[in-house]
This record gives C-alpha cells, sequence and structure tokens, in this order.
C-alpha cells in the first residue's frame, strides 16, 4: 500500500480519519485473489469444517481462541472480600461490555441473595414507607438505556506517574451496558416524597452494608432501580437482584444489593463519602461530594505492553465518555500533544455512554508519544495530567482525568509515560 496517497493531518504520522474506509478495502482486496480462494492449488477444507461440533448448550461461552478475561488484584486478609477486577479494554471493540468481562469493585465480597427473601425498604421523609418484593418490581414499567459507569480511583496511577501498565491495570475500571430497570422517580411518586426531603440514602445488603447519599434532583431525573443488564439479570457482582444506578456518577453511587431508600433533609455522612470517595487538595482541605465522572478518553490500542512488529500504517482507536453528557469530539497526537487531528467517531454519540473514536497513523518506526483528548456536548475539554496536579496534587486518588500518553519506542514497544 502506498502511504503517499494519504492525507496527513497532523505531525508524526497522523492521516486524515477519511481514509479509514479505503485502508479497509485495500486490505480485503488480498481476499479476493485466486490463490486464496484455491483455483491454483485446490482449495483446503480445515478441520472443523469436516466434522460436527459440540450441540446447543443452556449458556454460552466464549471462545476458548478469544482468552479474554478480568484481572483481578491479589486477596487482602486484612480487607476480606474487598478489591477489584478490571475489563480488558485493549481486547475488545466496540462500545459494550459483556457482563462477564464488567469491571468489578467490592467492599465486603458478594452476597449470595435469595430474591425470594431480598426486600427493598423506601421510609424516612415520605407520606407513607413501601416494601418491595423482587417479584413486585418485576411488575412495573421499565427504561432501558445505555451507559456506562466507572470507579471514580480509576486512572489514579496516571496523576503520580508510576511507571509501567496496560490499558486493562490503568484504565479498566470502567464499563459501559445497557441497564434495564424502574425509574426511581417512579418509586418515589409512589411513596410521596415531603417537600422537606432534600437526600436520599440509599444501603446495600452486603456486609459492608454499602451506603451513599444522592441529592433528591438526581435522584428524580434519571437514576434506575436496575434489574437487569446487557438483557440479562444483574449478575451478583453488579448487585443481583436490584441496585442503584446514577448514570454519569461515580459508580460508588450505585449502591449494589440495594435494600434501603431513607429520604432525608441532608446527605447521610456514611462511611464512604467522608472518609473516601473525597478529594485531598494541595491546601489539605478536601472537596466532598464531587459526584460526576469529567470528560475523559484513552487510546486502547497500540496501548501499553503492546509490541508494533514493524513499521508502517496502523489503526488508533479508543473510548471516551463523560459524565455531563455525550462525546462531541475526539482529537489524537502522535507527537505528546504538538499537534493534534480529529478522529471518526465510530459508535452511537449517547449521553453518558462510551463512544468508539479511531483514526489511521503511520509509523515510520522512531519514537512517538500518542494521545488522546475528549470534548463533550457540554463543551468540556478533557484536562492534561498537568492541570490534574496543579488543582488537586499528586495526593488526590480519586478523579483523575487527565491525558493518559503512551511511548512507542523504535523497536515498537509501547508503554505509559508521564507527559
Amino acid at each position: 500500500m502506498n502511504s503517499d496517497k494519504f492525507e496527513k493531518v497532523a505531525g508524526n504520522g497522523l492521516i486524515s480519519r477519511r481514509h479509514l474506509l479505503g485502508m479497509g478495502l485495500g486490505g480485503m482486496s488480498l481476499a479476493a485473489t485466486g490463490s486464496l480462494l484455491g483455483a491454483d492449488a485446490g482449495l483446503q477444507i480445515p478441520g472443523w469444517s469436516k466434522t460436527p461440533g459440540p450441540g446447543p448448550s443452556a449458556y454460552g461461552a466464549p471462545s476458548a481462541h478469544t482468552q479474554l478475561q478480568r484481572v483481578a488484584g491479589a486477596p487482602n486478609p486484612l480487607y476480606p472480600g474487598g478489591g477489584v477486577s478490571r475489563t480488558p479494554l485493549q481486547h475488545m471493540q466496540g462500545i459494550i461490555t459483556p457482563n462477564s468481562l464488567h469491571f468489578e469493585r467490592h467492599h465486603a465480597g458478594i452476597p449470595d441473595i435469595d430474591p425470594a427473601g431480598h426486600q427493598l425498604v423506601i421510609n424516612g421523609l415520605v407520606r407513607q414507607p413501601l416494601v418491595f418484593s423482587y417479584e413486585n418490581l418485576l411488575k412495573y414499567p421499565m427504561v432501558s438505556k445505555v451507559y456506562f459507569i466507572e470507579c471514580s480511583g480509576n486512572g489514579n496511577s496516571n496523576t503520580v506517574g508510576a511507571a509501567g501498565g496496560s490499558a486493562q491495570s490503568i484504565h479498566g475500571l470502567v464499563s459501559c451496558s445497557e441497564w434495564t430497570g424502574v425509574p426511581l422517580s417512579t418509586l418515589l411518586d409512589e411513596a410521596g416524597v415531603l417537600p422537606e426531603a432534600r437526600w436520599v440514602a440509599a444501603v446495600g445488603a452486603d456486609a459492608a452494608s454499602m451506603g451513599r447519599s444522592v441529592p433528591i434532583e438526581k435522584a428524580v431525573d434519571d437514576v434506575l432501580v436496575a434489574l437487569f443488564q446487557n438483557g440479562e439479570p444483574v449478575r451478583p457482582e453488579q448487585g443481583y437482584p436490584m441496585r442503584l444506578f446514577v448514570p454519569g456518577w461515580e459508580g460508588n453511587i450505585s449502591v449494589k444489593w440495594l435494600t434501603q431508600l431513607k429520604l432525608l433533609n441532608g446527605p447521610a455522612q456514611f462511611r464512604d463519602e467522608t472518609s473516601k470517595y473525597t478529594d485531598p487538595l494541595p491546601d489539605r482541605s478536601a472537596r466532598q461530594f464531587t459526584f460526576p465522572m469529567e470528560t475523559k478518553s484513552l487510546i486502547t490500542s497500540p496501548s501499553g505492553e503492546m509490541t508494533l512488529p514493524r513499521a508502517g500504517i496502523y489503526k488508533i482507536t479508543g473510548l471516551a465518555w463523560s459524565g455531563s453528557g455525550s462525546i462531541r469530539g475526539v482529537e489524537v497526537s502522535a507527537d505528546g500533544g504538538r499537534t493534534w487531528a480529529d478522529a471518526l467517531l465510530e459508535s452511537e454519540q449517547w449521553d453518558k455512554a462510551l463512544t468508539r473514536f479511531s483514526i489511521p497513523w503511520e509509523w515510520n518506526g522512531g519514537d512517538a508519544i500518542l494521545q488522546s483528548r475528549a470534548i463533550d456536548s457540554a463543551g468540556n475539554v478533557q484536562l492534561t495530567r498537568e492541570a490534574v496536579i496543579a488543582d488537586r496534587g499528586t495526593d488526590a486518588f480519586y478523579h483523575n482525568p487527565g491525558i493518559q500518553s503512551w511511548a512507542v519506542s523504535s523497536q515498537g514497544d509501547v508503554s505509559s509515560v508521564a507527559v
């Protein structure tokens, strides 16, 4: 393929996004040659086309050849049941995360809940307290929405500049699914929220009694009591039989194994909104209730711990998201942010959902630094790593949307780098 015919739109080899289709057709033309169709040497039928395979199964499984899996941290005896597992972002396409690969975050392990014995209580500042069983909720009208969810600690090692890591190990605490459930506003209307109620305190049925407070304005806007994920019942690690789902806000507030919603005139000040999930600042103060996840993007390929086998043309691809709306554009740089080019948005641009982007790039075999930055529908532009540090310091653990940089060496090795 003659790379001279491609229009370069930024430094260090970035090619106009309009050439992506032409690159695909160029590769496909090889499949139409006579030799590959067997006209010269005779058609070779592979073994799997000669022998019947196994029949239908009760529950599907991925191909053994894909070998996709989450990465989980080592068990901590001082924190039983706590920890995370991360989504393999670098090996995935599209925007929907399969349920089996959706990231996990637990504070006391996964409770084994029998839905027949589980209840959701709505009480506090309401006209009539209500109790719902799982079967009760299944009878209510439901809505389905595609949303991302991100742990607020996702990408924190990018801020401190820790060496090494892959897209999965650094940023794998974000996933995207179709969530189906009952709008929380429907249940609150039925309970009759009193005028003085300003917050909803949500509590889970796990051993940590996980609790978070949600402002009433958000609770009646787009919050769901989610019962299904990607068409099947929410899995135990995602909160079966029901979870709160708070679109666009830090993942911890979407309380799993939901069992109580108490209407209050102020926040409950749970452990996980005082001692944790706050943002310490350089002046030793701290921000509390910084709920929305900021505008962010990530190049997933090429990315950390990958190797480019030879100089040539590659497709840079990645994901972008924002808790404040939809993604309106993504720019990519191959020279560490000196010049930028517009990427192609390959997926639907839904509010508070992942968006897939791509752009062709000609790697000349020299050093390069790949970056991406997203712009959302509210006009927010993804912050640089330096801007995040200037605002929050290097001790900030949560809410780190800074631009991720991947360094490509002359040997083709790709690694995380602090720029």
